[in-house]
């Protein structure tokens, strides 16, 4: 069986940066076309110099990675340093990258990878706001049908949000992009924070890390060291939620993940509840599923 072809679309971000080393140490399984940029964590010269920092770490020089949107649709930037860090990668030391940034757009790259690969052949792997994928969504209509699937990591009903009362990050930055995402009849699996918060960083996962004597091993402990402090005080939890790598775990190992496929609409006018994912988890409506 042939490896599935993805795009990673992202903002690291410490659990994004576990997210495409999961990706790129799994190439009997997963072939990372190229990774895409957008500005979420924290702003976008920041998210593709990460992306390109963890590409370096992950010995994977030859991947693509491209800078895209720099502001959601509509709204004005909101970021996560409180929870990342200043650099969005904040914890060990990091060199600068040396790999070059692709002079093409994200959206362009998207755009053309959906259009020169055979049809149903590609999945988008968001796990930052979704202001890339919309916006080529928007542009290139055409390419809509052609994506295999969307598997992404935003979103909550049970739990909740994570940065207001009512919304998780990823979908309050840029909930237009969402709504034009959960509108598009892609085929769509979310991973919400109803899953995420279920992958934690215990002390023995952190410890297996370092043990693992290898430079990707030791970056990973004490990313997970830095970015575990901020949700053991919110939360009370023996460590910090993994939620992008819940993403690639999906692609590689489907069965660990149970789920009903629902009606997902996207609240965009609300100051209350801006960006929540309003999901019809008990079918009370007649909304056609999408998600």
């Amino acid at each position: 069986m042939s490896a599935r072809k993805i795009i990673i679309d992202t903002d690291p971000g410490q659990d994004d940066a576990v997210a495409i080393l999961l990706a790129l140490g799994s190439p009997d399984e997963i072939e990372v076309l190229g990774i895409t940029a957008v500005a979420g964590n924290v702003p976008l010269p920041l998210t593709e110099r990460n992306a390109r920092i963890v590409c370096e770490l992950a010995g994977r020089r030859d991947i693509p990675v491209f800078a895209g949107c720099e502001a959601p649709l509509k709204r004005k930037l909101v970021t996560a340093e409180h929870v990342h860090g200043k650099t969005g990668l904040d914890g060990p030391q990091l060199p600068d990258p040396t790999m070059p940034l692709q002079d093409t757009h994200a959206v362009d790259f998207i755009i053309e990878t959906l259009r020169r690969e055979a049809p149903g052949t590609v999945t988008l792997c968001p796990i930052g706001p979704l202001t890339n994928i919309a916006t080529a969504f928007e542009r290139a209509p055409d390419i809509v049908e052609r994506v295999e699937e969307i598997v992404l990591m935003g979103g909550a009903y049970f739990e909740v949000g994570n940065i207001t009362p009512a919304a998780e990050f990823n979908i309050y930055v840029d909930p237009e992009a969402a709504e034009i995402v959960f509108k598009s009849g892609v085929r769509l699996t979310v991973m919400p924070l109803d899953v995420t918060h279920k992958a934690l960083t215990t002390a023995p996962h952190v410890a297996g890390f370092r043990a693992m004597g290898t430079e990707v091993g030791r970056m990973v402990a004490e990313w997970t060291d830095f970015f575990e402090r901020f949700d053991k005080e919110k939360y009370g939890s023996e460590g910090a939620p993994l939620h992008d790598p819940c993403v690639i775990a999906y692609l590689l190992q489907p069965e660990l993940f149970s789920g009903r496929y629902v009606n997902v609409e996207i609240e965009t006018v609300s100051a209350l509840t801006r960006g929540m994912t309003v999901a019809d988890w008990w079918g009370v409506t007649e909304r056609k599923r999408n998600a």
